[in-house]
């Protein structure tokens, strides 16, 4: 059986490597360190953890943990190396960074039907293959990328606005509208003068997020922080991403003085997008911030803003839900080149890309979770998403339906968690050829 090519050797690129090789067909693997290095790796092992040594949240009312509980049943290796290299974080699940990687490293690098390459590569290999290059893509392959699906498809900065759940927001506060009459498709927070001004003052006094040295301090113009755009001036944000021209509320007949915007990110409508709120403050100011705005006082924040580089695809123009490139049979992407964040949604995906490299190795047709999963809401959010702006996404419980009938938060997360996970395991079981059990993948 011809190898299947895997490139990168972070967290996705292990794991479908190790979802490969599970399934019995032979990889070849390419890393270019230690040849050549990133700016932020400092060894040549795979899966290395360069940032939060935190996996996300356990337990059934978060997110990440039934994403987490779907990876175990899949016989995840990251999850594997994660339990074995724990160490204490409350109710998060940590890991002591050189035992992790150390582990991964091991369990590829002596696997028979493996085939590690130490090189860059700066053309996407032929035959089937995953690119998984995470965040720092080489420069030689982000234009072999552009050469094949136009440079439109490749971000290189990710500047993400906040994203709050629907059923979060007050809508008795905001209205739906469009500018000058056009179609009511943003919801539409108005502020007095006073809001407006505490909101103002509040935001240029913020605590921002102090990047590492090697990331991209020079913002472009199109992307530019509304906390940079408020430090230019307090009537910046009123010709910018809070001008209320063209905007009449219902209520009154008239203008609001400001207006934060909303915008639907997924098919459903459970997630919105704050217009123009690219951020790079810290986390509990994010919160607080907009927690100031009329109608969001309460608001569940499932994605807060990020500012940083980073390579990746625009997935809904690219990507099906099976991770496979729409143009490119054969062809796959995994991790935060095809779209999320996090080192547990990049394995997640990675397990799912490898998954679906192997079916088309062996003859078979890729395949997606169900949408109830975590992995299921998330690749489908990849595939779907509004391209318009598109920004990487992590595990979050706007990604899967809700459930029905009256529960306070806590319980309606449990059922949430339970349903997904039985949906994932009757996936699972269902798969033909089946993925072997865990201790049957040992070498």
């Amino acid at each position: 059986m011809e190898r299947v090519n895997v490139v990168g050797g972070g967290l996705a690129g292990s794991e479908a490597a190790w979802t490969l090789l599970r399934l019995g067909v032979p990889v070849r693997l390419f890393e270019m360190r230690p040849k050549k290095m990133t700016p932020a790796h400092g060894t040549d092992r795979f899966a290395e953890i360069v940032c939060s040594n935190s996996l996300g949240g356990e337990g059934e009312t978060n997110a990440k943990g039934l994403l987490q509980a779907e990876m175990r049943q899949a016989g995840s290796l990251v999850m594997e190396a994660a339990e074995r290299a724990r160490v204490p974080a409350g109710g998060a699940l940590a890991v002591d960074r050189e035992e992790f990687s150390g582990y991964i490293t091991e369990r590829l690098s002596r696997h028979p039907l493996i085939e590690v390459v130490r090189e860059e590569v700066g053309e996407i290999p032929e035959g089937i293959t995953i690119l998984a290059t995470g965040p720092l893509t080489s420069e030689a392959l982000a234009e072999a990328l552009k050469r094949r699906f136009g440079d439109h498809f490749l971000a290189y900065y990710d500047a993400a606005s906040p994203i709050v759940l629907y059923e979060s927001i007050d809508l008795t506060k905001c209205f739906r509208a469009g500018r000058y009459g056009q179609s009511a498709d943003y919801l539409n927070c108005p502020m007095t003068e006073e809001e407006y001004r505490r909101f103002y003052e509040a935001l240029v006094q913020a605590e921002k997020h102090v990047p590492h040295d090697w990331e991209n301090l020079q913002f472009f113009e199109a992307c530019v922080p509304v906390e940079e755009l408020a430090r230019r001036g307090y009537q910046t944000l009123l010709f910018g991403p809070m001008k209320p021209v063209g905007l009449v509320d219902p209520r009154t007949g008239k203008e609001p003085y400001a207006v934060v915007q909303l915008r639907q990110e997924d098919k459903a409508g459970r997630m919105w997008s704050l217009v123009g709120f690219q951020t790079g403050l810290r986390w509990p100011e994010q919160k607080r911030l907009i927690q100031m705005i009329p109608g969001l006082e309460n608001a569940e924040i499932v994605r807060y803003g990020v500012m940083h580089r980073n390579t990746y695809l625009n997935a809904p123009r690219l990507l099906g839900e099976t991770l496979e490139f729409r143009e490119a049979e054969g062809l796959f992407a995994a991790g935060v080149l095809a779209g999320v964040e996090g080192y547990l949604e990049s394995a997640a995906t990675g397990f799912l890309a490898g998954l679906n490299a192997a079916r088309r190795a062996l003859g078979l047709p890729p395949v997606a979770p169900p949408e109830e999963s975590m992995l299921g809401g998330l690749v489908r959010y990849l595939a779907t998403a509004n391209p318009e702006g598109f920004q990487p996404m992590y595990a979050n419980w706007g990604l899967v339906p809700a459930v029905e009938g009256r529960m306070g938060k806590k319980e309606k997360r449990q059922a949430m968690y339970r349903r997904g996970l039985e949906a994932f395991s009757a996936w699972l079981s269902g798969l033909n050829p089946p993925l072997p059990r865990p201790e049957a993948a040992l070498v």
